[in-house]
């Protein structure tokens, strides 16, 4: 019979519930948390064949994948699923929620997870640090540019190094201004510094992948989007479907039924925000900057024209998350020829020709733009149009 196990994991210890296949409790325990101690105390307790539960948690894709190559059967479950099956307890303690959700994985009542590679991981803490590091930056300039306005001094809508010329022309002549705002300005410059590097690890980190390069021959899409999308999807073989990848970075509207009330509301906004962000600013560049004849801008602003310029932009970008999941999932399974414009020659890949036009004059936009639109390739790593990844 099999046995099933439910963890219930903090920082320093890990409560340990085994139940059999009729629900009974076998054993209940504490161990430390770490891979070693828990999967010598699941052996012990409940096999090799045991199905393990663990929910999803900053510690997870590391107990997951330690545990998963130690050969044992280790299920990632939502948490909001394992939350609202876990409040029916009356006393809510750590060996309660173990039993828990071994009782949950012996239901079959869960939605598995999938848990990313740590090599995803790795990119979404690069992309991660950038957007903090921004984020400081803007802030601190926009500091900057209020303590100024207080005293009657406007540096304008400068950005970059024209910023720090133009505060140190305005702060030259004044004494009294100039102490606060220095420091300020040079911890201003400093991140800028860290960001530049951050930019030129994300460029390195594309350069090295087939898979992004290639879909950043799609209209809009840049070096931080791309690599956003990809560590997002990772393995495109888990969605059935090319539309789940819309539904799956929250970019399909809520709907609530009951009874003769059928509505729809705002779109659900749940998955991968960085991601969804990206795609949005994208689908924004592709509406406002880029002027070549795409049919993808045509077809959006007609919503625009009928529903709005904000519901447009979202419709475009889900659109641009099916177009980069059919561009991801299907590239491999065509012989590759070698790339014909010089600009991919140069990037050192090939481009499945017939399979990739077939989608991309399937996705909305034509072959001549699409080639137009290949110098992608070689744009810097902060996309046009993308304020909040932009630094100030």
């Amino acid at each position: 019979m099999t046995n099933y196990v439910g963890l219930d994991v903090s920082q320093k210890t890990t409560t340990l519930c085994i139940v059999d296949g009729e629900g009974h409790r076998q054993w209940r325990d504490e161990c430390v948390t770490s891979p070693e101690h828990i999967a010598q105390a699941v052996l012990r307790h409940a096999g090799a064949k045991a199905s393990i539960g663990i929910e999803t948690g900053p510690m997870t894709p590391w107990l997951v994948h330690e545990l998963r190559s130690r050969g044992l059967d280790v299920i990632c479950l939502d948490a909001r699923h394992a939350r609202a099956a876990l409040r029916m307890q009356l006393n809510k303690t750590d060996r309660n929620d173990a039993e828990g959700l071994a009782q949950i994985m012996r239901t079959g009542w869960y939605r598995a997870v999938h848990v990313k590679s740590f090599d995803a991981h790795r990119a979404r803490a690069l992309l991660g640090a950038r957007l903090q590091l921004v984020g400081m930056v803007t802030r601190l300039s926009n500091h900057i540019r209020g303590v100024l306005k207080t005293f009657g001094m406007l540096p304008g809508s400068v950005r970059g190094r024209s910023f720090a010329e133009r505060v140190e022309l305005l702060v030259a002549d004044r004494p009294d201004v100039a102490p606060i705002v220095r420091p300020m300005l040079a911890a201003w410059s400093k991140l800028r510094e860290q960001v530049t590097a951050f930019d030129k690890a994300v460029r390195t980190e594309v350069k090295q992948n087939r898979e992004c390069r290639l879909l950043m021959s799609v209209p809009g899409i840049g070096p931080i989007t791309v690599l956003a999308y990809v560590s997002a999807i990772e393995n495109p073989d888990r969605f059935r479907r090319s539309r789940l990848v819309g539904a799956h970075l929250g970019l399909t509207p809520r709907q609530y039924q009951s009874g003769d009330v059928d509505r729809s509301g705002h779109i659900s906004k749940c998955g991968d925000t960085l991601a969804r962000l990206c795609l949005y600013e994208a689908a924004t560049v592709i509406m406002t900057r880029i002027k070549l004849p795409l049919d993808l801008k045509v077809w959006a602003t007609k919503i625009a024209k009928r529903s709005g310029t904000n519901k447009a932009r979202v419709a475009l970008a889900r659109k641009l998350a099916v177009i980069l999941y059919s561009i991801l999932a299907h590239w491999r399974t065509v012989p590759l020829e070698p790339a014909r414009d010089s600009r991919l020659r140069s990037s050192n890949i090939s481009v499945p020709q017939q399979r990739y036009g077939e989608l991309a004059e399937g996705a909305g936009y034509s072959a001549g733009s699409r080639r137009a639109a290949e110098g992608n390739l070689h744009e810097p790593v902060v996309d046009i149009g993308e304020p909040a990844l932009r630094t100030g």
